[in-house]
């Protein structure tokens, strides 16, 4: 499983309406993707629950590296890129995911902290830690699922959760969720991955 997230920074003057605009007209094209636990179209607005961007930056959980390719060298990536320039496009490998206690209700918002994996840690103890953690996460009310991944060029640890209400459980940068594309949700394999 892997996850994986660009983000396109815009202009603090940038109309946010033009973002869910695209989504509403656009989102439904991933709603049956081969290989596709699901897709998150994310955006977060400057000023808005702290944030000091205005960005659109949906994140993706892969049951399939095939989905993911046929993704990424088709024609889905081809017109975002045209429409806004390549974006550079993080990975991680997934460490576990979890359903969370709201998992039946839609995601109303994303959060996503990010964090460097100190030199000299053991691996194998932060990676059970982050297991942990996804588990915490998605034990909380409200939360629609938790992931914990990592990537291996970076050594950074990420956690993602999504949430069914406005007032998520969790530390990091908040995202609104405009659209949840998920056709293989159901089967993303559930705990730890590794």
């Amino acid at each position: 499983m892997h996850a994986m997230q660009y983000e396109i920074t815009l202009p603090a003057a940038y109309d946010m309406e033009i973002v869910r605009a695209r989504v509403a007209r656009l989102g439904h094209a991933l709603d049956d993707w081969e290989g596709l636990g699901f897709k998150a179209y994310l955006m977060r607005e400057r000023g808005v629950q702290g944030s000091p961007v205005n960005q659109y930056a949906p994140f993706y959980l892969w049951n399939t590296v095939r989905g993911m390719n046929s993704f990424l060298w088709g024609e889905g990536f081809r017109r975002l890129s045209d429409d806004f320039g390549r974006p550079v496009v993080r990975q991680w490998t997934v460490l576990a995911y979890e359903e969370g206690a709201a998992a039946g209700a839609p995601a109303r918002v994303a959060v996503r902290e990010r964090r460097a994996i100190p030199e000299g840690a053991v691996a194998g103890a932060v990676a059970g830690e982050a297991t942990r953690e996804a588990a915490r996460l998605a034990a909380r009310g409200g939360a629609v699922c938790a992931a914990a991944a990592v990537d291996t060029a970076r050594w950074e640890l990420v956690l993602f959760s999504l949430w069914a209400d406005d007032t998520p459980e969790a530390d990091g940068d908040v995202f609104r969720v405009l659209h949840l594309s998920a056709p293989e949700r159901a089967r993303l394999p559930r705990g730890r991955q590794w």
